[in-house]
Parts: structure tokens; C-alpha cells; sequence
């Protein structure tokens, strides 16, 4: 049987994500287990100007990778090199990304087992307070020349590596580089314990950063499963490999029901505001639908942008979808046009809209008012309260999702020992929450499927 053989890489770049930037320099040490067998060492010519951040960090100009050689050069050499050999690398993801990346730009589809000594590290030997190259090099006495070069980092990675070797009597090691074993997709900085704790039932996770921050929250019908899908595939742009290098802890929330789940997740979302999460921050009605009345005694029904100041009747994500209720409700209960506002440059209500029209005919004031309020009775009357309710999330309890008046008011879990006669003694058992357009638009899509889970209040 062949003995295994690790190839030790280190890169620079001229930036952080394999896709926009290029290799500046490669460093890769071949080792058998017990011993250096071979090297190869090169500056790449990366065909771009190198950032003066970068420059800073490495010490390479652009001077300096003028006439090196390009990858494509390099590609076959480095490619013979990486053939059947385990992919070594502090954060091997990073590394691992660029050269998968450069040689299929060369021609060469390639892939390999990998092995990180960030996580072997944190396995074999816990507790330290850091486990970055500069950091692990300092605690294990480990000679580091050359920082933030190929060569030197990968001479340090080496050492580490064989330390680690010595120091593994459990042999984690062997299964770390197993291809079906969790540590090749999960981000460096993760400790396994918690994608392990991960259950398989639906609700709500969120992932942490380095400082405990909430950086990113999702839901799902199988969490485990959901959070996995995170760390697979071979995506080499910036913002999934800044994600997932930003991942240092996971935790969780069980939802009794996929719907309380995406209910949670955006009540989260809005409060946490995290980082990476993008769709439901945009997420907030613009416009609402007023009333108020003029100087003359005439009430009008008018459209305007939403403020903290005042109370609509109905709110809207788009000037469109107010104006066409407006409308709808004008036709409905023959409410004269010239009552209707749309004008959203200035505050409803406001001195600059109550204008009497300046026309003749008139509408009988008691009269116009009463279809006004005629249609308002009719918007109130359409907002329900009722009590969605369904499993739990354990056999000994139910669930309630419950709407006040057309609004979102709470969910929450309940016994199925607790004898509840009327539904209206739901709402006591549920948690608040603060309502939103589109956590009902989700209630009422789900109720007008399932109307046999709801319980309507009189």
C-alpha cells in the first residue's frame, strides 16, 4: 500500500477571494509522514497591480513579480506536485480556493482531500487562546521567519503540522482527511461540537462571529440540513469566503412548524440587523392609507409615505398597491374622487394637502362622510382575530400563532394538558411580538390553506 503524503501549500494573493484576485506566490513543501521529501518555491507574475495593503502585509510590489513566471507556466509543475497527495493549509479553504481556481484557468480540473491545521490544531491541542499561524507559532515555540511569505509560512505550517503528527494519539488526524468527514466543509473558525448539536427538526438558527455578533439568521424545515448546505459547494467569491471565515458559532431555536420559523426569522432579522443577511432588511412598508378631515368638514381618504407620527388605516411595500385599494374603495362606496389624495411629496394631512377643492357641486357633507366611514368599517371588519393552531414541538404541547384585528400578535406553545374551552384564552399563552406587513401577508397565505387550523373569535 502506498504510504500518504501530505503537500504543504501556502499562497499570497493580491486579494482575499480566489475569483477577482490572483496568486502573487506559492510556497509547497511535499512530506511523507516523517519527513521533507521535496519543495518547490516561486513569485507569479499575477498580470494586476498589487494593492498597497497588500504590499504592506507581504512586502511584494509589483516590481518584484514582474518577470516571474505566470501560473500558467507554473500549472503543470504544480499540478504533478498536488496529484494523490493530502492538501495541507492553515485555513485550507482560502488556499485550497485560489490554486483549484488558477489551474482550472490553466486547463486542469482538480481536486483533492484537504486538512486544516487551524481545526487539527484546535483538536489536538485545545485551549489555547489563539490558533492563528502568528499566535499557534508564538505558544508552541514554533520558528516563524519570513511571516506573511510562501516560503516562511509554509516552513512554519510544516512544523506545526508535524507537531501535530507527533502529538495525535487519537489519530484525529486520519479522520480529519477522510473525503466524507465533516471537517473538509465545515469554516475554519467553527468548533465541530456545534454543527454536531445541530438538530434535525425545523426553526431558526443563527450564526456568530468572533466578538459573539449575530452575522447571520435563517430558518428551516431541517436545520441540520439547512446550516450544511452553507458549507458545501465550491464557490470562490468574496462574500461567501468572507462569510464563512466570519463563522465562529452557531446556535439554534426549535419551531414547532415551518411557518413559526419564517415568522421568527424575520421578527430576528429586524431586530438584530445581521450582516449577511440581506432580502428581509429591505423588507418595509412605504406608504399607508389615512384619513383625516378638512377645515370644511369634508373627511378624506388620502395615500402617503409612512411616518412614526401617524396611524394608517392600512399600510403598503409600493405606492401602486395603496392607490389601487384607494381606488377599489372609491368605486366600491361611490366616494367622490376629488376626496381621494395621492400625493406622497408631503405628509398626509399636512396644511399643503387640506385644501377645500376649489370646484362647484359639492357632495352633501354628511353624506360624503358616511361612505368615508362606510369604507373604513369595511377595511376594520376584514381584519380578523383568530388563532392559528398545530402541533408542538414535543407530543405533550400545541402550538398558537394569534392574530388581534388584523394584526400579528404573538405566538407561542401550550400544554395539551391545559383545558382551554375558548379560543380567545389563546392569546394568554402566547409570546408578543411586533407585527409586520409581511409576516401577515405569510399568516394569511398559510390560513387561506389551511383553513381548518385556524379559530376564528367572534
Amino acid at each position: 500500500m502506498k504510504k500518504m503524503e501530505y503537500a504543504i501549500v501556502d499562497i499570497e494573493t493580491t486579494g482575499g477571494n480566489a475569483r477577482g484576485s490572483r496568486i502573487t506566490e506559492i510556497a509547497i513543501i511535499i512530506h511523507n509522514g516523517t519527513e521533507i521529501i521535496e519543495r518547490f518555491e516561486t513569485l507569479v507574475n499575477p498580470q494586476k497591480e498589487i494593492p498597497i495593503p497588500i504590499f504592506a502585509l507581504t512586502g511584494i510590489n509589483n516590481e518584484m513579480v514582474k518577470n516571474a513566471p505566470l501560473f500558467d507556466a507554473i500549472s503543470e509543475r504544480v499540478l504533478e506536485l498536488l496529484t494523490d497527495r493530502i492538501f495541507v493549509a492553515h485555513n485550507v479553504n482560502f488556499d485550497y480556493s485560489f490554486v483549484r481556481h488558477e489551474l482550472e484557468a490553466s486547463g486542469f480540473k482538480w481536486t483533492a482531500k484537504k486538512l486544516c491545521t487551524v481545526r487539527a490544531a484546535r483538536k489536538i491541542k485545545p485551549g489555547l487562546a489563539s490558533y492563528s499561524l502568528g499566535r499557534l507559532c508564538k505558544s508552541l515555540d514554533i520558528p516563524l521567519e519570513n511571516r506573511h511569505r510562501a516560503g516562511g509560512d509554509a516552513d512554519a505550517t510544516t512544523i506545526l503540522f508535524e507537531l501535530l503528527l507527533e502529538s495525535d494519539e487519537d489519530k484525529v488526524i486520519d479522520q480529519m482527511i477522510k473525503k466524507t468527514a465533516q471537517d473538509q466543509r465545515l469554516p475554519p473558525n467553527l468548533h465541530p461540537d456545534d454543527f454536531n448539536n445541530l438538530p434535525d427538526k425545523p426553526g431558526v438558527y443563527y450564526f456568530y462571529n468572533e466578538f459573539k455578533k449575530v452575522i447571520y439568521v435563517g430558518k428551516a424545515i431541517n436545520i441540520k440540513k439547512r446550516v450544511t448546505t452553507h458549507f458545501t459547494g465550491h464557490s470562490v467569491n468574496a462574500q461567501r469566503q468572507n462569510f464563512l471565515r466570519d463563522i465562529h458559532a452557531i446556535s439554534f431555536e426549535v419551531c414547532a412548524t415551518e411557518l413559526m420559523a419564517l415568522i421568527l426569522e424575520c421578527t430576528e432579522i429586524k431586530k438584530l440587523w445581521p450582516a449577511y443577511n440581506r432580502a428581509l432588511k429591505k423588507y418595509e412598508p412605504k406608504y399607508g392609507l389615512y384619513q383625516y378631515e378638512a377645515r370644511n368638514g369634508y373627511k378624506y381618504l388620502g395615500i402617503g409615505k409612512v411616518t412614526k407620527f401617524q396611524e394608517n388605516l392600512e399600510h403598503f411595500s409600493s405606492l401602486y398597491e395603496g392607490i389601487n385599494l384607494l381606488q377599489s374603495l372609491a368605486r366600491q362606496f361611490e366616494i367622490d374622487y376629488r376626496f381621494c389624495k395621492y400625493d406622497t411629496t408631503t405628509s398626509v394631512g399636512s396644511v399643503g394637502i387640506v385644501k377645500d377643492p376649489n370646484v362647484l357641486n359639492l357632495p352633501d357633507v354628511e353624506n360624503h362622510n358616511e361612505k368615508v366611514e362606510n369604507a373604513i368599517d369595511f377595511l376594520k371588519s376584514n381584519k380578523q382575530t383568530f388563532g392559528i393552531i398545530e402541533k408542538g414541538r414535543t407530543e405533550d404541547e400545541r402550538s398558537c400563532i394569534w392574530v388581534e384585528n388584523g394584526h400579528f400578535y404573538g405566538m407561542g406553545y401550550f400544554s395539551t394538558d391545559e383545558a382551554i374551552t375558548d379560543p380567545s384564552e389563546l392569546k394568554n399563552t402566547v409570546t408578543l411580538y411586533k407585527s409586520n406587513q409581511y409576516i401577515m401577508q405569510l399568516i394569511l397565505k398559510y390560513s387561506e390553506k389551511n383553513p381548518r387550523k385556524l379559530f376564528p373569535i367572534q
